[in-house]
């Protein structure tokens, strides 16, 4: 299941689809692309409440849990942590795991890398703090689920977290990671030197080399968390 990105606002489907395709080649199954409501129409829970929708419609169309794994980027990737805290709360069977690419886990814009001088990255505080909150609408920014990072972290399936090393959300995974493996998660953390926020779009170049080692491990781990789960 891929959750895309754009500032829980935008949806640009052909960069949905090509991202999509890639990964499914990469992996070698299909890919289900959720296209949730988008703020600031629809504000929190209403694109949370989408993801878990189409995850538990999988769930009761027969796909085994144990044959989903979850893939988000930017604020995607905020809803897929924020879907795995609903998940594990509830009586519903979680996936066989996450990747994350530049995750958005912190709604209170606390993390250090967001204020590196000189900035590094398009993805700056003023920005941020606008669109989390149009997307939260009056939710807390402290709390979870909506901020993953404020949430009790174990009990997670285990996770593969992307980010680039010159990302203003550097730190939002960093700290995600670090606090779930403390909380006993399973979780492995990427760091790709010098890249910016979604530097994982690279996989839509064939030719990209940074894009096809993308391909490459993010493939090769989701493939190794549904290997011998059954046929699906």
């Amino acid at each position: 299941m891929y959750v895309h990105g754009g500032g829980f606002e935008h949806r640009t489907p052909k960069v949905i689809n090509l991202v999509a395709h890639r990964f499914s080649r990469a992996v070698g199954r299909p890919v289900l692309s959720v296209h949730y409501r988008l703020a600031p129409d629809h504000p929190y829970p209403a694109p949370l409440e989408d993801v878990l929708t189409v995850y538990r419609t999988a769930l009761d169309q027969g796909v085994p849990a144990e044959r989903i794994v979850l893939l988000g980027e930017s604020s995607g990737a905020a809803l897929v942590l924020s879907a795995l805290l609903a998940i594990r709360d509830s009586d519903t069977p979680l996936p066989a795991g996450a990747v994350t690419f530049s995750a958005m886990t912190d709604m209170t814009v606390s993390s250090p890398s967001v204020d590196a001088d000189p900035p590094h990255d398009a993805v700056e505080r003023a920005m941020l703090t606008d669109l989390i909150g149009r997307y939260l609408g009056g939710a807390r920014a402290d709390e979870a689920p909506q901020s993953p990072l404020h949430g009790s972290l174990e009990g997670l399936p285990p996770l593969l977290m992307a980010v680039g090393g010159a990302e203003a959300l550097r730190d939002d995974t960093l700290r995600f990671a670090e606090s779930a493996d403390a909380a006993g998660s399973t979780v492995e953390v990427d760091v790709y030197d010098a890249m910016p926020h979604v530097f994982h779009l690279l996989t839509i170049d064939e030719d990209d080399p940074t894009g096809g080692k993308v391909l490459e491990r993010t493939g090769a781990w989701i493939a190794s968390r549904i290997r011998g789960a059954g046929s699906a």
